[in-house]
Parts: structure tokens; C-alpha cells; sequence
């Protein structure tokens, strides 16, 4: 498995890493998924407080048990949930970010987390006060660095700006390529590591691809009506071969950018996983290919979320 450093830090993360939302909550299924990821070098794991109500990092806590020296774990705060009521509300403050990463540590089984990520985020945070909680995180010894999820072209910017970033985790494919509007050179130029999140697609950007379609696009996707979407899966579809799956062509698009760190998919099953670990085996992915993919899908651009 080919590694990437993760922006300035010193961490170095697989091409691809698994995102662990989808793990569902039987530990064993749950624990078989991580440790069949592991044997197949990645080494990036990413959760959130959030999932589930804090019981995604239990479980992959457990499952990491005996293996903590073998994974960059990420995880994520900034809402502040009760697992009872099974509500939650959104609290970047510096009290709540201190006491969620100690609460994350515990379920997580871990004295250290290795990347730690705001969990969302506006314009309208006190984004002074949440930098200082992080900054101070790192140096009290609990996290090694940190980063945010967002897709927020405003908010990345100031966190650019103003912070220590190493890393944006953000929605990123071949039918959501907004990022290459007017991130992606951003980050490359501060030494800021992208992680892609979504690099399939919901699974549209698959060989069932257009199953896909007609249960996660039924509105269209982005600005795209269902109809385009079918329409670039089909010519898509025709790009990849036995040796390549569509799986494999998405994850090598995101990647072919020197910002992006780590692919991020979820997998809900050992057979989800081996599809999209058919990508270490597919060719290298050639600039006319990459060309003629962009010629297939076309720029998008952040519109609501600024």
C-alpha cells in the first residue's frame, strides 16, 4: 500500500483509508471489516463522537485493541450529543472540545489521538476560541495534530489562515469535483492534506453504479439531474474493464491530485471492502485517462455551503 504524508505532520497514511460510519454496530462483523482493511495495508481509520452516539468508537476502539501502534486514527468533535435522547446540537466552544476529546479517548480505549477534526463548522463560530482548544490539545499530549471536516470554501479559509491545520476532510469524486474549483490549490500551496470523503459516490461511482442511481439520485445529485448522472455513470461504465473496476477508476481520480492524502470509504461488509480494494490491484491510472474522465463529468461550485 502506497503511503502519503499528511500535509506538514509527520504522519504517513495509506492511498486509501477506511471511513467507519458504515460499520454498523455487530462488533464482530464490524471487527472482521477493520481487520481485513488492516491486512491490506491501510492504515488510516476515521470515525466521529457523533456516529451512533459515541458507539462507533467503542466498537472500533475494541477492535483496534492489541493494534493501536498500527493505525493513524482520526476522529471527529464539535457536536455536542446525548446518547439517551439521541439528539445533538452544534458547540465549537473550547470547554465542550476539551471535555469531547477526553470522552472520545475514553470509548476509543486510546491515551492519544492522532488526528483530531472539527466536525463541521460556519463562519459565525468563534473560530479563534476552537483553534485554541486544539492548539492546546496538542500540547497537553491527547492529540498529535489536528484538522477540519468541511466543505466550506469561507471557513477553510480562515482556518488556513489562522491555525495549524494539516488536514480538510471533504466531499470529493468525480460527480462532486468542487474542490478543484478553489481548494484544492489552496491547501497545496499551505502544505494542508486533503482527506476525500464520498469518493464513490454513495456508491453511484461503482459497477452497479446505475442501480445506484435510481435510489440515491431520484432528485438528481449536486447540480446534476438524474438523467446526467445516469447518463456519466453509462459513459463511465465504459472506462473501466476486468482489470479496472469503476470502484477503482473513482478512488484513482481523487487520488491522481497531490493534495489529497487519503481516499476515505465506508464498507458495511467484507465483500464492500474487497470491491474497493480491487483498486491496489488496477493499472496505474495514465493523464489521457484522467483527461478523458474530466471530459466525461464537469466542474461544480460551492453554492449554499460557504
Amino acid at each position: 500500500m502506497n503511503k502519503r504524508q499528511l500535509g506538514s505532520s509527520n504522519l504517513m497514511v495509506s492511498e486509501i483509508g477506511l471511513g467507519c460510519m458504515t460499520l454498523g454496530t455487530d462488533e464482530k462483523k464490524a471487527t472482521d471489516i477493520v481487520n481485513r482493511a488492516l491486512d491490506a495495508g491501510i492504515n488510516y481509520l476515521d470515525t466521529a463522537d457523533l456516529y451512533n452516539f459515541g458507539r462507533n468508537e467503542e466498537i472500533v476502539g475494541k477492535a483496534l485493541k492489541g493494534k493501536r501502534d498500527e493505525v493513524i486514527l482520526g476522529t471527529k468533535g464539535g457536536n455536542h450529543f446525548d446518547r439517551e435522547q439521541e439528539d445533538w446540537y452544534w458547540d465549537p466552544s473550547k470547554s465542550y472540545i476539551k471535555d469531547a476529546v477526553k470522552n472520545s479517548l475514553h470509548r476509543l480505549g486510546t491515551d492519544y489521538i492522532d488526528l483530531y477534526q472539527l466536525h463541521g463548522g460556519t463562519i459565525d463560530d468563534p473560530i479563534d476560541e476552537t483553534i485554541a482548544a486544539f492548539d492546546e490539545l496538542v500540547q497537553e499530549g491527547l492529540i498529535r495534530y489536528y484538522g477540519i471536516s468541511s466543505i466550506r470554501p469561507n471557513v477553510i479559509r480562515e482556518y488556513v489562515k489562522r491555525s495549524n491545520i494539516v488536514s480538510v476532510m471533504m466531499q470529493y469524486s468525480l460527480l462532486d469535483r468542487r474542490p478543484e474549483e478553489e481548494i484544492l490549490d489552496l491547501l497545496n500551496e499551505n502544505r494542508i492534506s486533503v482527506l476525500a470523503r464520498g469518493p464513490l459516490a454513495k456508491g453511484m461511482l461503482s459497477n452497479n453504479g446505475l442501480e445506484k442511481v435510481q435510489e440515491k439520485a431520484q432528485e438528481g445529485y449536486l447540480s446534476y439531474s438524474q438523467e446526467e448522472v445516469k447518463h456519466m455513470i453509462e459513459h463511465l461504465l465504459g472506462h473501466s474493464s476486468d482489470e479496472r473496476s469503476l470502484q477503482a477508476l473513482a478512488l484513482q481520480y481523487v487520488l491522481q491530485d497531490p493534495t489529497v492524502s487519503t481516499a476515505v470509504f465506508g464498507a458495511s461488509s467484507i465483500k464492500q471492502l474487497e470491491r474497493n480494494l480491487s483498486m491496489l490491484e488496477a493499472p496505474p491510472l495514465t493523464k489521457d485517462v484522467y483527461a478523458q474522465l474530466q471530459q466525461i463529468t464537469r466542474p461544480n461550485v460551492y453554492q449554499k455551503h460557504r
